[in-house]
């Protein structure tokens, strides 16, 4: 049976939590788009593609060991511990703009945690998988438990939910840090003349948000989950 959860057939106000995140998320994405595509329009001073600024960082930190490879889409760059690639985008490899060299060093930020053995990334390697698991299974546990009318189900699931939700804020640290080593380096290095690096400043507190809103969305759905089901319990 269902129990006792849930507010109405047509209308629950803890939505108003899920409406919120998804427009904390909207406006964070259209942030980094607008800001991306601003700075894409401007050249470096330098002439220096996103795979060839990888790779003097890279050179400039003494890691040898990590190839610069290009990859399908926009926004999809990432570094990959495992292959120890850093795989850089169709607007950041091979262009000069100011944007693709501030994503290309964002990327060797994170080879340089690597390397470094920084915590927060650690934590966030290891937590990977438990975020995976609880993120794909905490729904199907809370739905089992409102089916069969099983508070402790329930409560397992919205504790599985939070697990994703760690992981979400511990990508913050990460990520900040990341940004902060690649804008240093650039200065360290000359790549980007003060102003350059002011608009990569720029690109980078704009790709931040998406993280920030990635995690108060998450957020505000978790206090939903305690919130509907946490009064039902103790009713």
């Amino acid at each position: 049976m269902l129990g006792n959860y849930g507010y109405g057939m047509y209308w629950d106000p803890t939505y108003v939590l899920v409406l919120l995140g998804v427009v904390l998320s909207l406006l964070a994405s259209s942030k980094v788009k607008s800001t991306f595509a601003k700075y894409s329009s401007v050249p470096s001073a330098r002439g220096m593609t996103g795979a060839q600024v990888a790779q003097r960082i890279l050179d400039y930190a003494g890691i040898r060991d990590v190839s610069v490879v290009p990859i399908s889409g926009q926004l999809t760059d990432h570094y990959d511990p495992r292959t120890r690639q850093v795989s850089l985008s169709e607007p950041v490899y091979a262009k000069t703009s100011v944007s693709a060299i501030a994503v290309a060093a964002h990327e060797c930020g994170h080879v340089i945690q690597h390397a470094n053995h920084y915590a927060p990334l650690s934590i966030r390697t290891a937590l990977v998988p438990i975020a995976n698991f609880g993120s794909g299974a905490s729904w199907f546990v809370i739905l089992a438990g409102l089916f069969f009318g099983l508070s402790d189900l329930v409560s397992i699931g919205i504790l599985l939910f939070s697990l994703a939700v760690l992981f979400q804020i511990i990508t913050l640290p990460v990520e900040f840090n990341a940004s902060s080593r690649a804008l240093r380096i650039l200065q360290e290095t000359g790549i980007l003349g003060e102003s350059e690096g002011h608009a990569a400043g720029r690109v980078l507190r704009a790709a931040a948000l998406t993280y920030v809103a990635a995690a108060a969305a998450s957020i505000l759905q978790l206090l939903r989950l305690i919130l509907l089901f946490g009064r039902n319990n103790r009713d």
